[in-house]
């Protein structure tokens, strides 16, 4: 079974297909501040100078901040891949968690957990091992008062049927960029 990003880098082989893809991700955050909307942590940049321009930030010392990203529909999430900051503030996102589910209840917040940010300190991404959850919502919360959550990118890994990943000249490494072949019909 093929495994491929739903969000984050993307080297596709049809441009039709990007823009089918770039329809499944919708993001929000509980606040924004200045120019970094949520959904730079979904624009397929793992750039961790937030002063570039790429990552996305919440309102200053906010209590309970919150991102999340709405897939359209329900899938199998086998892993979370996260980029923070690497110009500086890196523990900003310790005790942060990742929850996946279904439910809007409390903003997406109470869905279940996939895994809580220790530190990545030295480490700016991540890749969390989800175990197939099923949800439509994935969320990253920091449930503390004061304080700031900042995302460089959000990488959400599912299996799906009916796309290949091809290993071939064109793609290089398939660590990094993923070449998609459209077997049978789009998401």
């Amino acid at each position: 079974m093929s495994f491929f990003p739903i969000e984050g880098i993307f080297f596709l082989t049809w441009p039709s297909m990007a823009t089918e893809t770039r329809t499944i991700r919708k993001a929000t955050q509980s606040s924004t501040l200045s120019f970094a909307t949520a959904s730079k942590a979904i624009d397929g940049r793992r750039n961790s100078f937030y002063s570039d321009g790429f990552c996305s930030h919440t309102a200053e010392d906010e209590t309970d901040p919150w991102w999340r990203v709405d897939l359209q529909r329900s899938f199998t999430i086998t892993a979370v891949k996260v980029t923070n900051r690497g110009d500086c503030c890196a523990e900003r996102l310790d005790g942060a968690e990742i929850r996946i589910g279904n439910s809007l209840e409390n903003n997406g917040n109470n869905n279940p957990r996939c895994g809580i940010i220790e530190s990545l300190a030295g480490t700016p991404t991540y890749t969390f091992h989800c175990n197939e959850m099923e949800g439509r919502y994935i969320n990253v919360i920091i449930p503390a008062p004061l304080r700031v959550l900042t995302l460089c990118e959000v990488e959400v890994f599912a299996p799906l049927p009916g796309i290949a990943v091809l290993s071939s000249g064109i793609c290089g490494s398939c660590l990094f960029f993923f070449c998609f072949f459209y077997m049978i019909s789009h998401i």
